[in-house]
């Protein structure tokens, strides 16, 4: 009876442990379960982008990591990015805009910071997660804030504020407020001609190699072969393609231009949310008044410091747009949103340019 007891128990106990197995296979296994026409689910790992444990990023069928050349600057986050497309759906390529991303397909930026910057790859905090939804009356934000334990993101809408602290580059220990933005604040800079628009997903700022689980290739090319872009040429070297501001062997304008697109552009531009200023940075504008040069502001005040002219050629001190990049005063700094330090590099690179520049300003500078 004691044996026939002992064989029922064990027998209880494997058949729990191959459910429970099973389980967790089929959940990691799961499609992606986003419904455009339905709510934001309570929790990210309810839409099944990642497999396995949600922390560690593994994207699943129909989802492909990219990354830019130039990256908006965030505090120093580092940043996870992907792309989920249905089935059945294609981006078309496009070189002056954004890429035409479908309806039904949703933009994943992840927001993290490594312990140590020395060692990228090694232990993270993942802080929030941010969606870009392509329902079918537009993009819509929507935002995830993970947990201490690194298990999951729960929705907010009302944005949050999280200690952060890493090891920097150069060995120093760093600690900041990280500001997660609001549903709202996410118009702040996404909103574009009148309604909210991917800004990093661009063909001049993805012409570039990344590394696969299945080996190193140009991002272009490799979505072109997955499927998930079309009407890419054939010879990816034709494509548009920026500078990575952050290199310091590349041409000290183009690496400028290219910081300026990417952390001002898409504000500063003709269908921007500053349009009105006049003052338009993205890469495509030419005329150097639009990009600041000898340009006085439309409106004086605390953000000007007395200062006369955006762009003083020759002279940082006596621009504008030094002086708000690095400032952290709520009413001076530049970009408004997404920032509560300086970026020491991007204000380095901006100065020097700056510096470089030649010609005389007809407005007397003070």
């Amino acid at each position: 009876m004691n044996r026939i007891i002992r064989l029922s128990i064990f027998s209880s106990f494997a058949i729990g442990i191959l459910i429970y197995i099973s389980s967790c296979s089929l959940f990691s296994n799961s499609k992606v379960t986003l419904d455009i026409a339905a709510a934001p689910f309570k929790m990210l790992s309810q839409y099944h982008f990642f497999k396995g444990e949600l922390k560690e990023l593994l994207p699943n069928d129909r989802i492909m990591p990219y990354d830019l050349i130039s990256p908006l600057f965030s505090d120093y986050a580092h940043k996870a990015r992907f792309i989920y497309l249905p089935e059945g759906s294609t981006i078309d390529y496009t070189e002056k805009k954004v890429l035409q991303i479908p309806e039904g397909a949703c933009i994943i930026k992840n927001f993290y910071y490594p312990d140590d910057f020395r060692k990228p790859e090694g232990k993270r905090r993942i802080i929030e997660t941010r969606l870009l939804v392509h329902r079918k009356q537009g993009w819509d934000a929507v935002e995830y804030i993970w947990n201490d334990e690194q298990t999951d993101a729960h929705l907010e809408v009302a944005g949050d504020l999280k200690q952060v602290s890493w090891i920097h580059y150069d060995g120093t220990k760093r600690d900041i407020d990280y500001i997660i933005p609001s549903k709202n604040q996410c118009k702040g800079c996404h909103w574009i001609d009148g309604a909210i628009t991917p800004i990093g997903p661009k063909v001049k700022n993805m012409n570039k190699d990344f590394a696969y689980t299945d080996g190193k290739e140009n991002q272009l090319t490799k979505l072109a072969k997955v499927g998930f872009l079309k009407g890419v040429p054939t010879d990816v070297k034709t494509c548009p393609k920026i500078a990575n501001y952050l290199d310091t062997t590349a041409d000290l304008n183009d690496r400028a231009r290219a910081y300026l697109d990417v952390n001002c552009g898409h504000c500063h531009n003709p269908g921007g949310p500053a349009y009105t200023s006049g003052l338009y940075l993205n890469y495509e504008t030419q005329d150097k008044e639009h990009l600041g040069f000898c340009k006085t502001p439309v409106a004086a005040g605390i953000g000007t410091g007395n200062l006369l002219v955006d762009i003083m050629p020759g002279d940082p001190a006596k621009s504008i747009m030094v002086l708000r990049m690095a400032s952290t005063h709520p009413a001076i700094k530049m970009p408004e949103l997404g920032r509560t330090t300086v970026h020491q590099e991007g204000l380095e690179l901006i100065t020097k340019w700056i510096a470089t520049q030649s010609g005389a300003c007809t407005t007397p500078a003070k």
